[in-house]
């Protein structure tokens, strides 16, 4: 299990708080997808996870998916220059680093407490895996299932791009 310090003004006397969940790479390589877990320690790194994208040696598309104590999930893709980042609950920055960190490379603001209502709303490119079949529309109503928790977000994800069997079976590993 990983381990992640809560987010907040007041640090002291805080103890370190458990996540649970897993992060993923996904590589299409000649035609066929290869899903395989990354290190626990990626939960709460966002620059360690696309770091760690980055050294898959592939020739077609190679993103992680990241999903985070039931709670949220990321999905992060590298280009050139960056990465392109969809996270599913941007109310979860206020509880998560790798939350934050997401929205910290979006140049968006986390939420302030008095801010958030009831209802998460992502933040980041809804259209990231366009070209893998899950387009902006689709990728909206998942991320709006509410109902779903992320590996099950994750998985029709996974359906709709092809590569569904190959993220059920990961997840077993989970």
């Amino acid at each position: 299990m990983s381990r992640a310090w809560p987010r907040g003004k007041n640090l002291r006397n805080v103890c370190r708080v458990t996540i649970d969940g897993f992060a993923a790479a996904v590589v299409l390589q000649d035609g066929a997808w290869k899903c395989s877990l990354l290190d626990e320690e990626l939960l709460e790194d966002l620059d360690g996870v696309i770091t760690a994208l980055r050294r898959v040696a592939a020739t077609g598309p190679v993103f992680g998916m990241i999903a985070v104590d039931d709670e949220f999930f990321v999905i992060v893709r590298p280009i050139p220059g960056g990465a392109s980042l969809l996270l599913s609950d941007a109310t979860a920055a206020l509880d998560y680093d790798i939350a934050a960190d997401v929205l910290d490379q979006l140049h968006i603001e986390a939420p302030e407490e008095d801010e958030v209502d009831d209802e998460p709303w992502p933040e980041g490119d809804l259209a990231l895996l366009a070209d893998l079949g899950m387009h902006e529309q689709e990728m909206q109503l998942i991320v709006d299932e509410s109902d779903l928790y992320p590996d099950e977000q994750l998985s029709l994800i996974a359906q709709r791009c092809g590569f569904g069997d190959q993220f059920a079976a990961l997840l077993e590993k989970v």
